[in-house]
């Protein structure tokens, strides 16, 4: 009985703690509001990292700063931080790019315009511009490059490129280029990929000695291809839709391509094996980009590319300012600096509307407190 009364006890000790604490914390807090009317709040936060190293030198020098008091107060800083930032906005690109895409006042996509796509005539590419502007004029480009490029000219309106899929992976060429390329996303869209090996009419498997296709479908029907035999070849190219036709102009009686049923019914083939794919889950994202941003109605997705500062914690300060503000991140990948040893870019999607203060407040920390921060866009997804 002794034994529960002192449990009880003690909690009862960490509860009056946790109140004083709570206490102290708010007391603080209404010194920083007052800082933040006083005037002098832009000196305070340009000063900021410089008042946080003192702090911690002095704290240190008490001899009680363990690595928990320490990641406590880090914890404690980086709110103040956000506290401040949602008070006094010191102006950023972010906030510029973010206001200037509310200012377009275009309340939806058009259905029709000019769109951009990498392949030709049945590429999956081609699949979504028709499934997002069903009014659309396509114009197909032989490159992801060169639909940026056309985009950025005002060649074309609006540009289709593919982002990631589900069995395969990203498509590392298009964030490369995302971060190179002034352009912005404007809507995304999930599309259902179903491969199927396809030859001219006549020709049976056992007849197939080279099968065409794009490198991300050759890797999403990786288990089929190996069951083949060893001399058939697969030959890379630069979409599916292509392959199909290659497939179709070859002089090769065994030649196949790996591409859409819609390919099959355009360029004169026949399905030889429907039942391919190494999953019947099999999902290509793609993206629609714009040389101006524009945010419409209901976007309530942001894309950012995010390059950290190489130093403990720097990842998870990141993902607590989003923790903070109960944004749920739907997608987090890492890749290598080419020009950097052991370096690295972070791709993010985040559930959050940019047109939120609270959110923008924290992309602007993010911006100042990055080595390179490139904010993709604020869109929906169909």
């Amino acid at each position: 009985m002794d034994t529960v009364m002192d449990t009880n006890a003690i909690k009862g000790e960490i509860q009056q703690l946790d109140i004083k604490m709570l206490e102290v914390f708010n007391e603080r807090m209404e010194w920083l509001k007052k800082l933040t009317e006083t005037g002098a709040a832009d000196e305070y936060a340009l000063g900021f990292r410089t008042r946080q190293r003192e702090t911690m030198a002095y704290l240190s020098e008490t001899g009680n700063l363990d690595k928990y008091g320490h990641r406590l107060f880090r914890s404690l800083f980086d709110i103040e931080c956000s506290y401040r930032d949602s008070n006094v906005h010191l102006g950023s690109k972010v906030r510029s790019k973010v206001s200037k895409a509310i200012a377009s006042n275009e309340t939806a996509l058009p259905e029709t315009g000019t769109i951009a796509c990498q392949g030709v005539e049945g590429a999956y590419s081609s699949l979504a511009a028709d499934a997002i502007f069903p009014r659309g004029n396509v114009m197909f480009l032989k490159t992801f490059e060169a639909v940026f490029d056309a985009v950025g000219s005002g060649l074309s309106d609006f540009g289709i490129l593919p982002i990631e899929n589900s069995s395969n992976g990203s498509v590392r060429e298009v964030y490369d280029l995302l971060q190179t390329k002034d352009v912005c996303i404007v809507k995304s869209l999930r599309l259902c990929i179903r491969h199927e090996l396809l030859a001219k009419p006549g020709v049976e498997l056992g007849d197939i000695t080279e099968i065409y296709s794009h490198e991300q479908a050759i890797g999403q029907c990786s288990a089929f291809l190996k069951s083949l035999p060893a001399s058939v070849k697969v030959i890379p190219c630069e979409n599916t839709a292509l392959a199909a036709k290659m497939a179709s102009d070859s002089g090769e009686k065994g030649a196949a391509s790996i591409s859409s049923h819609s390919c099959g019914t355009l360029y004169g083939l026949i399905p030889i094996n429907t039942n391919i794919q190494d999953s019947d889950n099999n999902y290509t994202r793609f993206i629609c980009i714009k040389k101006q941003p524009v945010i419409y109605p209901g976007s309530d997705r942001i894309s950012l590319i995010i390059s950290l500062k190489h130093q403990p914690g720097s990842l998870s300060d990141t993902l607590q300012k989003f923790a903070t503000l109960g944004i749920n991140l739907l997608k987090l990948e890492s890749c290598p600096v080419l020009s950097s040893d052991f370096e690295f870019i972070f791709f993010f999607e985040l559930r959050a509307r940019a047109t939120d203060d609270e959110t923008l407040c924290v992309l602007e920390e993010l911006e100042r407190e990055s080595e390179s921060f490139h904010f993709l866009g604020c869109y929906s997804e169909i």
